[in-house]
């Protein structure tokens, strides 16, 4: 294609992106926005119908006017959102919702019909239900005294300065049995869009993470201090509690009043106090541990409902949103019990397209029980200042050595072969993947999230990459074991070979080795640091990176010894071992995030420390790389 081509294309590509945002994102949002005014006109039925009617005669004209205007505007909305199988079903509650308010039911039976067509409606039309990181509340708090104590008053009571100066009083935020009935969805939604008809107005121009922080912070004001610490006390001692919230979501979708007709209005009441003062509470470890939880549950359940697919991608999701988040911290802590989590779950997502659900339910019955060990081993309590310390410099030992063996067999044979001016490509390489390591974690922790696909994904396309460049080079390095082969090698070819591309190759070796380790030590490492015990971390690290730098002067020392022929069998060796043990990481890496499928190989040991992962799939690929380095170890001794 000529040059100019993609300069001529430009304004065409802009003028199709135009049309796709105006055609395609323009309807997306006006439908987000519909869908979140019809939530937010049911959750205000289900809140205010109470005060328009009584036993089964109305008590404010007024308001219960206004609920059948709601009750009509929802079903007029309804009618104008896009179809999907579940829009007649929707259509038919909103009758129902608007019959019953025609009749007089009880506001127990309208707020119940408002909130389930609530759910229905989000089920059927998603929309950002919670935020991406936990709100932080000093912020909610500083937010609220700019912007709504005025109106609300500092303590949310609704006799703010400016309040007896409005025509419709503003709510009062603590009054239990009104806050008991509204989720924090409903107040971010509140928020958002304002109340029509009322000084409530928009505050659409603060930033998302504002408004969900504002939300929060309105909607514990009717549950006192002495609730939350009560509410406290139950989270932390009663950990079965986890999987009736499990992330941020279940917990800004549900109101009060719900989650006590599960538990007990007490107890509800507790435990919202609790975590709408400490949202972050939900997305610490032993959420997690709830979230693969819940993701089996409803895999059994799609199962039985005969969605296998569905089945598949939450088994999927258990793993990488639930357990993966959480794998290096219970690593350090106990490795056997993480390989013993992770292989029963590649297990369950390769079971999922077959077995029966009571199948399936004994298996999730198993990992359950093993997730109740794993929260147990990531408690602040079992966490002590050596196991920190021990699983620090485990960790970096254990990553680093790969990486050493390689950086260094590349080294030692540029000695050997006295090109040493081509080892700045080798040293930038490993130098530069450090400094990459330190930008992820940068990036990591302060811009955006690593998920656990993304890891997966690096470790097992690194690790694949790694194991075919060091199938050749063993191959090569192998045939170069003869004396006399290397001299007419040197003779040769040595000038061209590393020469240009090939010392680039070099670096680029260099770096994916060294940088694969180092995500994955920097992950392992930020989950430790949560946890506490900060100066142990940095005394393990400085342990094993002060233990790396011994063995590498060690083997360059012991390798510059040997007799070329020598050396050049030992590194060949050297290099099968490690092409096979990353083909096995690598693959196994892939099959974590969902690309590769999963055959178990049952009553086969697992042995993640040389890659040995008891699949089908591993093992072929570990004996595809054997097979070509027998063959190529063949070949070259039929050329001496």
């Amino acid at each position: 294609m000529p040059a100019g081509t993609t300069v001529r294309a430009t304004p065409l590509r802009f003028v199709l992106f135009v049309v796709f945002a105006v055609v395609l994102l323009g309807p997306a949002k006006a439908e987000t926005g519909d869908v979140e005014t019809t939530w937010r006109l049911l959750d205000y039925i289900a809140v205010d119908y109470a005060g328009a009617v009584a036993h089964g005669q109305v008590s404010s004209p007024s308001e219960y006017a206004e609920q059948n205007e709601f009750a009509a505007t929802v079903a007029e909305k309804l009618h104008g959102l896009p179809a999907k199988p579940e829009k007649a079903a929707l259509l038919g509650e909103a009758d129902r919702l608007k019959r019953a308010i025609a009749d007089k039911a009880e506001p127990e039976q309208v707020a119940e019909i408002a909130h389930r067509l609530a759910a229905a409606l989000l089920a059927a039309y998603p929309v950002p239900l919670a935020p991406a990181k936990a709100p932080d509340l000093a912020r909610g708090a500083a937010s609220f005294g700019r912007n709504c104590a005025g109106c609300h008053g500092e303590a949310g009571d609704g006799h703010g300065p400016e309040a007896a100066k409005l025509d419709t009083p503003p709510i009062a935020f603590t009054d239990a049995d009104r806050a008991r009935q509204r989720s924090v969805f409903g107040l971010y939604l509140v928020i958002t869009q304002g109340l029509d008809g009322t000084a409530m107005t928009s505050f659409e121009g603060l930033p998302s993470d504002e408004r969900w922080a504002l939300a929060f912070y309105a909607g514990q004001f009717a549950f006192s201090d002495a609730a939350a610490a009560e509410g406290e006390r139950l989270w932390k001692q009663e950990p079965s509690l986890h999987r009736l919230l499990p992330d941020l979501k279940a917990l800004i979708g549900t109101t009060p009043a719900a989650f006590a007709a599960r538990i007990g209005q007490d107890k509800a009441d507790a435990l919202m106090a609790y975590l709408r003062r400490h949202p972050e509470a939900l997305t610490q470890q032993d959420g997690s541990l709830s979230l693969v939880r819940a993701r089996l549950t409803e895999s059994v359940d799609a199962v039985r409902a005969g969605d296998r697919k569905r089945a598949g991608e939450l088994a999927l999701s258990a793993y990488l949103d639930g357990f993966e988040p959480i794998e290096p911290a219970l690593t350090a802590s106990d490795r056997t019990l993480m390989e013993r989590i992770e292989g029963l779950m590649g297990e369950y997502r390769a079971a999922v397209q077959g077995e029966s659900v009571d199948a399936l339910s004994k298996r999730v019955q198993v990992l359950d029980g093993l997730l109740d060990n794993a929260q147990a081993a990531l408690s602040p309590d079992a966490t002590s200042a050596l196991s920190t310390f021990l699983g620090a410099a485990t960790i970096l030992l254990r990553e680093g050595l790969e990486a050493l063996l390689i950086v260094v067999a590349m080294i030692a044979f540029l000695r050997k072969a006295e090109r040493t001016e081509v080892m700045p490509y080798v040293h930038v390489g490993w130098v530069g993947a450090l400094l990459a390591g330190l930008l992820t974690w940068a990036v990591a922790t302060w811009v955006i999230g690593i998920s656990g696909a993304s890891r997966e994904l690096t470790e097992g396309f690194g690790s694949v990459f790694a194991a075919v460049v060091l199938l050749s080079v063993g191959i090569w390095m192998h045939g170069k074991a003869q004396a006399d082969q290397w001299q007419r090698y040197i003779r040769e070819r040595m000038s061209k070979a590393l020469s240009g591309g090939s010392a680039w190759f070099l670096f680029v070796l260099a770096f994916v080795v060294v940088y694969r380790e180092v995500f994955e030590t920097i992950l392992f490492y930020a989950a430790l640091w949560h946890q506490g015990n900060g100066g142990a971390i940095l005394a393990g690290a400085l342990s094993a990176c002060t233990a790396l730098t011994v063995m590498a002067w060690a083997m360059l020392r012991y390798s510059s010894r040997l007799p070329i022929g020598k050396f050049f069998i030992y590194s060949s060796w050297l290099m099968a071992v490690l092409t096979v043990v990353l083909a096995g990481k690598g693959i196994s890496a892939l099959q974590e995030a969902g690309i590769v499928g999963i055959s178990p190989l049952h009553a086969v040991p697992r042995l993640s420390l040389v890659g040995f992962f008891p699949t089908t799939q591993t093992v072929a690929a570990q004996i595809v790389m054997i097979v070509a380095l027998a063959l190529g170890f063949a070949l070259n001794r039929r050329k001496v």
